[in-house]
């Protein structure tokens, strides 16, 4: 279970009450910095262990939480990297996530687990105002991911059995970064990386979809005469004697490809949250932090049903 500890920016200015004090009104609800996203979660994870440390039921699996720094602002050195880096959280990447960390009234399901790729074109630096006699790894990284997102999608469509479990989004692979080789304003760069990540659905097979991207790219290569150019000039194959790049060649690389199980499975985000002791329901929301009495009864969000 997790969520995170930092908070976005708040601006006095702009609010209706003074963000860096936490209220609780007649509407059931609290107002302050950091309720919603994600405090509030915070605190009602903590009182979720609380009970469980108090009533100690009998659980056929372990439940940890984990709360992160550095979510909103992507602080370099702290947060989620660093927790995987140094193997906090070995234990858990065969177990189910719920990640707490919804400012709506819904719960939602989506993708989680980033599979993160590399796709660099190799092609032939020259000056640009002569473009017939280079290769243009830009252009080349371009069409050959196009070919492969086109393909990707073709293959790993919206599965029917989202539907049932309300996911928020089927299978997707896009870029996220571009980098190419450095150099002068008027030279064509020799190679170009785009970067991005897929996020796969569990009803497909991570490896699977490992091994039909390598297929996608190679046929690409075997037959990189028929990837699409851009203007007359521009080609990804290149004739005569003194030229010493004469094809243009694309190759994938993937982050942490030889532990793929951890980059499977289902998020779930969400505002409301229960726990089954033996046989009676608790049920968590931002607002149970407020009304605790001694028999267990916490206040539901309005609007908000239990299940």
């Amino acid at each position: 279970i997790g969520s995170h500890l930092d908070v976005v920016p708040a601006n006095p200015e702009t609010w209706e009450r003074d963000p860096f004090t936490l209220s609780f009104e007649d509407d059931n609800k609290l107002y302050g910095r950091g309720t919603t996203d994600c405090l509030g979660h915070v605190g009602m994870i903590t009182l979720m262990f609380k009970a469980l440390a108090e009533r100690k039921p009998s659980l056929k699996r372990s439940v940890v939480a984990l709360f992160i720094a550095a979510e909103e602002a992507g602080e370099t050195g702290v947060g989620v990297d660093m927790v995987v880096k140094d193997g906090k959280v070995d234990e858990l990447k065969n177990g189910t996530c719920f990640w707490i960390d919804s400012a709506d009234s819904q719960p939602c399901m989506g993708t989680a687990g980033a599979l993160e790729w590399h796709l660099k074109a190799t092609g032939r630096l020259f000056h640009s105002g002569l473009p017939h006699r280079a290769i243009n790894s830009f252009e080349l990284a371009s069409e050959a991911l196009s070919i492969v997102q086109r393909r990707f999608y073709e293959d790993f469509p919206a599965h029917p059995k989202e539907t049932p479990y309300n996911f928020s989004t089927p299978s997707t692979m896009k870029p996220t970064q571009v980098e190419c080789a450095k150099g002068a304003f008027n030279q064509i760069p020799p190679w170009t990386t785009i970067s991005g990540d897929i996020r796969l659905i569990p009803f497909y097979d991570v490896g699977h979809v490992v091994e039909v991207v390598n297929g996608y790219v190679r046929e690409i290569n075997d037959n990189i005469e028929t990837v699409p150019t851009r203007g007359t000039c521009s080609k990804y194959v290149l004739e005569g004697g003194d030229v010493d790049v004469k094809r243009g060649t694309v190759e994938i690389e993937w982050a942490n490809v030889d532990n793929l199980r951890q980059m499977e499975g289902a998020c779930v985000s969400c505002v409301i949250f229960f726990v089954i002791f033996r046989s009676k329901p608790i049920y968590f929301t931002p607002s149970s932090l407020i009304n605790v009495t001694k028999n267990d009864r916490y206040r539901m969000q309005p609007g908000i049903k239990g299940p």
